[in-house]
Order: structure tokens, then C-alpha cells, then sequence
């Protein structure tokens, strides 16, 4: 959905927080709390910022956990992909994927020093997260398909009333109220909060982690640039070692040399699936009957559940807008499938979803025909190596994002085993090694990591006047808003709203209001 300038526009109408839903995790009948919302479009930017207080997606869907509350506290983990190593129940796993595609040799062996069933997903179940049909937007679609031709008519009384009602300080951040109301190109753009009004400059950094960056891209020249972002082959041709390393990466392990009589031969094709490539067309059905078979044997969901509908909305259906960035991702971002076809044929499918500082795994489905192959734990080492490629091209790309870490639920536990690897405070929003963490959640479920008591959220939510709305097709702050508006006041639930997207968010996206 385009504004009046071209720009992309967030959406969003806010469900407020839940009662208790049964747990997939724990198994709780009513200990899984969160707070919801429906996403008609999202922003690449507004989403990344979103994950970075604890939100997460699952279809058009967005919740963020209630942590204090929740039976089982769901902390967003990320790794660092540019310095991470293979550890070594992670090699074994890629020296057997090797010998197979090599030799033919099949391994059902069980001493991989990884259990299965926990890894069978490098993300979260859409199911598990109980994350129910009734969850969606009631507003139909042509409400808002008009809303360009709205916000260019807004007339010019309102915009007097939007400047009246506006602080000198939001003039000085956000530019006049007239650009506010008719949302020009650089609303899509905003700054991110610490990083300065012109975007379009690179963020400031310290030497010390350019010097870093530097070396890390050193390290990966002599790879060269094997693979595109829309395709990347399990055998690839010879490249040397940098002299003086001793440590095999991870990329040592993927791409091995083509000794031109390989038994089997993988390909992993990255098609958009939101809007739909034509390759993602072409492929649909055959990757909905691998989803469908997944589900009923790992999932053991009866065959009537795992439908053609459900299958869209939950993992083909995206509220991000499709963006591309002069930064040299030929792939843009939005959201994406992950196809790995063995010898001609889909045998898993990695939904992610490419944002402007990290990879965002959503979920993992494959043919449970070749659970052999550990293919949890092959997609995520595959999406971390994808993760470095993309990072040579944009550096501030660098994350890997594996959804929610729960420490209460022992199976969830195997994504620290992917290192570095942070958890993201719930008070304060900042980054902490899970080294850290692990010793605060053997003494109490919910924790804050954060050391420092005097730090809080440096996002927290300020002004109510300033947060964006979308009523009757037009666009205003709450200012206007709760002026026209006729009813019962919604002061608490726009409050709560804010508090949890944070300020930034609140004045960028739109707060849809009936």
C-alpha cells in the first residue's frame, strides 16, 4: 500500500492483550498471555524496530508476549552471524549432508550429539504460539484502498488543526504538519531513534567495530561471490583457504568441491513470497504437500488441519512491503521462501523474512521422509551462511534472528547453542550476551538482564498527542483524533498501544481506529 508520495505505509489495528490461551509449550490450558495485532502492512524498518521490543509475526499476525505473565516467558534471541563457528554436533550434522550428497551414504544414527525432535524447526510454530484463525482483521479491504486518494484530499482545516495541536518539538523531528498529513516519501524513512535525522547517511560507528568489519570481510574475499541471493548450490567450485587459518568456517563445510560424480545434488532457491514470484507460483502446490506432510507426521496434526488456507495465512500471507535498497542485495527485502530441492525435487522449505539488520527465521517445514538429514539444524546453518553472504553486501546486515528462546521449555533450549547468541532484555530493550542470562533464569523465569538499574527503555512512549491514527480513511494524530472521534473514550487502549510498539513506532506507523 503506497502514500501519496510513493512511500510504504504501516497499518495496523491493535487487538489489546489477551486472556490466557493454552500453552503449545508447557501445555497450560490458559497461561499464555500476549498482546496482539493485525498488520495490513508493515514497513521492513517499522518490523525490524517491532522485534526489537519483543514482537514477532505469524502470518498477517503480530504479538508480542506478555512476559511477566506468561506461563512461559518467550525472550527474542539473535546471533551474530559474522563471528560465528560451527560447533561440533553442528560439523557432524554438515559432514553428513556432505557423505550423502557425495556418496549416497544415508546415516540414521542417533550420536549426533543433537536431539531430532527440538531441531526439527529453527523458528516457532505458528500452532504452538496458539496464535488462533479468529486472531484477524474485520476491516474490510476497500476501507483501506482508497486511503491514497484520502490523504492527498485531507482538507486544509485539518492540517491547521494538526499544527495547533503539534509541539515546536515535533515540527523540529517530523518536518510541517501539511508533509505529516499528506505523508510524503520520506515518511517510510524515518530516522531510527539514536541514529540522526538523515537517513540517508550511514549510521556513525565505532572504528574499532568498522576495523572488525573490515577483517571479517577480508576473510570472506577468498570465497568471492559463489553464490547469488537467489540461489545457492550445496557444491560450489573450489576456493582457497586464507593462509594462516586453521579453523574451518562455516562456509568450508557448505561449499565443497564439485568432483563432477556426486550422488545426489542440492540446490537452495530463495523466491519472494509476498507479493508472489511467479517461481513461487510455479511451486505452490508441491511446497504445500511437503507443508502438509511435515505437519501431520512431526506435528501429528490430523490431515483436514493442515489446509491449503491455513497454510497461506500462516506462512505465505506477509504484512511486509517489499522494499529494495541501493545497498546491493539484488533480492530486496520483504518476505521470502527458502526452497532446497534434492535432485529436482522440494524436500524443505525455510520461511524467512529479509529486514534491514538481520535475517528473521519464521518456520521450517520439510518432507519427514529425510529426517535423517537433521534438516532443522542444516536450514538454520544454511540461513546463517546466507545471513554473512547478504552482509558483504550491506553491513549492517548481521544478525540472525531465530524468534524466542524459552528457557522453560527444555526442547527450546537448543538455540543457545548457536554462538554468539543474545537475548533481548524485556525492561530495557538492550541486547545481552545469553551467557549472562542463563544464570538469572535458573533462579526465576522471567528476568530482567540488564545490570543497571537506572537504564529503562530509551524508546518509551512520551506523547500520547503525537502517535499516528488512520480514521474514516484519513490520516491525523490523536490530537485530531480524539476531537472528531464519537464514543466511548480509547485513551487506554492507544496508550497501551504506544507504550508497547515504543514513541518512534507510534509516530510512524498508522493506528487504524474504527
Amino acid at each position: 500500500m503506497a502514500s501519496a508520495g510513493g512511500g510504504a505505509l504501516s497499518i495496523l489495528e491493535y487487538f489489546g492483550g489477551e486472556d490466557g490461551n493454552r500453552c503449545g509449550y508447557c501445555k497450560s490450558e490458559a497461561g499464555n498471555v500476549s498482546h496482539g495485532m493485525w498488520a495490513h502492512s508493515l514497513t521492513v524498518q517499522d518490523y525490524q524496530d517491532l522485534i526489537d521490543r519483543g514482537w514477532r509475526r505469524s502470518g498477517k499476525y503480530v504479538y508480542k508476549p506478555l512476559m511477566s505473565q506468561t506461563c512461559c516467558p518467550q525472550y527474542t534471541i539473535r546471533l551474530s552471524a559474522p563471528d560465528y563457528q560451527p560447533n561440533k554436533s553442528h560439523k557432524k550434522v554438515l559432514k553428513k549432508m556432505q557423505k550423502f550428497l557425495q556418496d549416497g551414504e544415508v546415516s540414521h544414527s542417533s550420536s549426533d550429539g543433537i536431539s531430532v525432535e527440538p531441531m526439527d524447526s529453527q523458528a516457532d510454530s505458528p500452532v504452538s504460539c496458539n496464535v488462533s484463525c479468529k486472531d484477524q482483521s474485520q476491516v474490510p479491504e476497500d476501507e483501506l484502498k482508497p486511503l491514497r486518494t484520502e490523504v492527498e484530499e485531507t482538507e486544509k482545516h485539518e492540517e491547521k488543526e494538526t499544527e495547533k495541536n503539534t509541539s515546536d518539538e515535533t515540527h523540529k523531528q517530523h518536518g510541517d504538519p501539511v508533509e505529516i498529513a499528506k505523508f510524503s516519501t520520506t515518511v517510510h524513512s524515518m530516522p531510527k531513534p539514536g541514529k540522526g535525522a538523515d537517513t540517508t547517511r550511514p549510521p556513525c560507528r565505532k572504528a574499532k567495530e568498522i576495523r572488525k568489519e573490515r577483517r571479517l570481510q577480508k576473510m570472506l574475499l577468498y570465497k568471492g561471490d559463489q553464490t547469488s541471493s537467489s540461489e545457492q548450490p550445496a557444491v560450489a567450485p573450489s576456493a582457497s583457504k586464507p593462509k594462516g587459518s586453521g579453523v574451518k568456517s562455516i562456509e568450508d563445510f557448505l561449499y565443497v568441491p564439485d568432483t563432477g560424480n556426486a550422488a545426489h545434488r542440492l540446490e537452495v532457491k530463495l523466491v519472494r513470497s509476498c507479493p508472489p514470484s511467479s517461481q513461487f507460483k510455479a511451486t505452490f502446490q508441491e511446497s504445500y504437500q511437503v507443508y502438509k506432510r511435515y505437519q501431520m507426521t512431526i506435528h501429528r496434526d490430523p490431515p483436514d488441519k493442515p489446509t491449503v488456507s491455513q497454510f497461506t495465512r500462516f506462512l505465505c500471507d506477509s504484512p511486509l512491503e517489499a522494499e529494495t535498497r541501493p545497498d546491493g542485495i539484488s533480492c530486496g527485502y520483504g518476505s521470502f521462501h527458502q526452497q532446497y530441492w534434492l535432485d529436482g525435487k522440494i524436500i524443505a522449505v525455510g520461511v524467512i523474512d529479509i529486514l534491514p539488520y538481520c535475517v528473521s527465521s519464521v518456520y521450517l517445514y520439510y518432507d519427514p521422509e529425510y529426517s535423517f538429514l537433521s534438516l532443522g539444524v542444516y536450514s538454520a546453518l544454511r540461513e546463517i551462511a546466507f545471513t554473512r553472504e547478504l552482509q558483504k553486501k550491506a553491513a549492517d546486515l548481521c544478525y540472525y534472528y531465530m524468534g524466542f528462546y524459552i528457557y522453560t521449555c527444555p526442547k527450546m533450549r537448543y538455540k543457545g547453542q548457536y554462538k554468539p547468541s543474545q537475548l533481548l532484555c524485556p525492561e530495557t530493550y538492550s541486547w545481552v550476551p545469553i551467557e549472562k542470562c542463563l544464570p538469572l533464569l535458573e533462579t526465576s523465569k522471567y528476568s530482567r538482564f540488564n545490570s543497571n538499574p537506572r537504564e529503562g527503555d530509551k524508546d518509551h512512549f512520551t506523547e500520547l498527542n503525537r502517535v499516528r491514527v488512520l480514521h474514516k480513511r484519513t490520516v491525523m494524530p490523536y490530537s485530531v483524533y480524539k476531537k472528531r472521534r464519537k464514543g466511548p473514550n480509547d485513551e487506554t487502549a492507544v496508550k497501551q498501544y504506544a507504550t508497547l510498539v515504543g514513541q518512534s513506532c507510534a509516530e510512524r506507523m498508522l493506528l487504524y481506529r474504527s
